[in-house]
């Protein structure tokens, strides 16, 4: 296996030659971390400082950071990510590799191992997308998790916004208005982190990543059915984009899964509570 120095940034070539780029953090075993997005993994930074506990490899995906535009832009689409995910554990030298994906690329890590089984030790799912699984998450259900920040200074507005996104009616505005929900501290750290974020999202990207075709849930579900390897999903008490109900649902898709709820954690629960996370995830991952 490869050994990488500390806050290293690295490129290799994905099967079609596009140059990919990684970014190491820490030492220890290397655990493979994917951003959702699709963007890159700036936002990851060292995952509330897991990077004590593993070596973290963050991908930074094709036509993101500092990984290049590929020439088909058709290549942007989730499935056919797998790919280069596959080809980053031959760059490494992984016989097997332990995965954590975040919000979006969770759907790319689970069609990873529903096509690559026994190339992965661990999964480790935070507050995941549910899009390659096929679940509903109901506009109920986000309006009840909304409520829980009934107290906050902030929630008058972002609830009205967040009716109107319901009602199908949201503007520019009324998105940005409902930033608060995805923290679970609307504080001066999760508003820059929110800003930074926006700056990021390349929409050519975001769009091709869940084109028609890119997901079939039933044969996800059929496939991590049969994926034996354990499984770690974290939940956010407060997240409307994954909340706790739809991923205890998510978590019984496996048959070795572990599934926790961070409290009064957002979206980005290294940032409420990195303490908390850390232990959990680490404790999962050792």
């Amino acid at each position: 296996m490869r050994q990488l120095p500390l806050d290293d940034v690295t490129t290799f070539s994905a099967h079609d030659g596009t140059k990919l780029a990684y970014h190491a953090f820490g030492d220890g075993t290397p655990l493979i971390c994917l951003p959702g997005g699709p963007t890159d993994s700036e936002y990851l930074g060292d995952l509330g400082g897991l990077g004590a506990h593993r070596q973290l490899i963050r991908l930074d995906l094709r036509g993101t950071g500092l990984s290049a535009v590929p020439e088909d832009p058709t290549s942007y689409r989730c499935d056919r990510l797998v790919d280069d995910i596959e080809a980053l554990r031959e760059h490494l030298g992984l016989e097997r590799m332990d995965l954590l994906a975040h919000c979006g690329g969770a759907n790319l890590a689970v069609l990873y191992a529903g096509r690559h089984p026994e190339r992965v030790g661990r999964l480790a799912l935070i507050t995941p997308s549910v899009r390659a699984v096929g679940l509903t998450i109901t506009g109920d259900l986000r309006t009840e998790t909304a409520q829980l920040r009934g107290g906050e200074p902030w929630f008058p507005s972002a609830f009205q916004a967040l009716e109107a996104v319901a009602a199908g009616n949201a503007t520019d505005e009324h998105w940005k208005a409902i930033a608060p929900f995805s923290y679970g501290r609307w504080d001066e750290t999760a508003q820059a982190h929110q800003a930074a974020g926006e700056e990021r999202m390349n929409m050519e990207v975001v769009a091709a990543y869940g084109a028609t075709g890119a997901f079939d849930p039933d044969a996800t579900r059929t496939a991590l059915a049969r994926f034996t390897a354990p499984v770690f999903l974290l939940a956010g008490e407060v997240d409307l984009g994954a909340p706790p109900r739809t991923m205890a649902e998510f978590a019984q898709l496996f048959p070795d899964a572990e599934f926790v709820v961070q409290p009064s954690a957002g979206h980005y629960p290294w940032l409420d509570d990195a303490a908390w996370f850390v232990r959990a995830t680490a404790g999962f991952l050792a």
